[in-house]
């Protein structure tokens, strides 16, 4: 019953963990990263759809919860790009409702995994599922904060879009490098190679982001200070 769905979300996180690292490669703004993040959201949304889906048959709460968080994130990075004018409207709000329940959701489960038998709960202690409450909460106040300022400034708001598509191509390659060994050859089962993949995503997230921050090209720091110099120089 599960086969074609497994199918279609192994295909899918192939397709979007290639696209993913197109975007991350390319000229940011262009044609080839519009294209590639594009194709990058539509597949991740296959992705996280059949995961979901899967997991709610096999009664895994705790994979659901995950896949929902990563659509958050991808639906929260794409719609941060379109919207030109930065501003914060309901769609942040309700996506702000959504993240802090995943985060109140996690919190239950490693309270649930804490206070079992075996001190664990869908084979996992309860560390990992306050590790992701933690980084859902994060994300909420972000959310919270973008809320209230209104949207962000240029450099802010491609941050909140690298950051995002990011964090959710890392978790698709951790989950798949090292979480999906049992499908790879015996060889590789234990190599440290495996974390390579996920390693790289969280480097070029880094080095985007402090590029967004300080390069201005995107608005950053340097732009405001060279703008401000501008000023001072007219003034005088």
């Amino acid at each position: 019953m599960l086969a074609l769905p497994l199918t279609v979300h192994i295909a899918a996180g192939a397709v979007a963990l290639a696209a993913g690292a197109v975007a991350l490669s390319v000229r940011k703004g262009g044609r080839a990263h519009a294209r590639a993040g594009t194709c990058f959201f539509a597949t991740m949304t296959v992705l996280l759809g059949s995961g979901i889906g899967i997991a709610i048959v096999l009664s895994l709460w705790n994979v659901a919860i995950g896949g929902a968080f990563g659509l958050y994130l991808i639906a929260t990075s794409r719609a941060t790009a379109r919207r030109r004018d930065g501003k914060a409207g309901r769609f942040e709000l309700i996506a702000l409702l959504f993240v802090s329940a995943c985060a109140v959701l996690n919190l239950i489960l490693a309270l649930w995994a804490a206070g079992s038998a075996t001190g664990r709960l869908f084979g996992y202690p309860p560390a990992p599922y306050y590790g992701f409450a933690l980084i859902a909460a994060l994300a909420a106040g972000l959310d919270l904060n973008f809320i209230l300022r209104g949207g962000g400034a240029p450099a802010r708001r491609i941050a909140r879009h690298v950051w995002r598509m990011c964090a959710a191509l890392l978790f698709t390659a951790f989950s798949f490098f090292v979480g999906q060994q049992k499908v790879m050859p015996l060889a590789w089962h234990g190599s440290p190679w495996l974390l390579l993949p996920p390693l790289a995503v969280l480097a070029a997230m880094i080095f985007w982001l402090l590029r967004i921050r300080f390069s201005g090209a995107f608005g950053g720091r340097r732009a405001a200070r060279d703008a401000g110099d501008g000023l001072a120089v007219a003034g005088t």
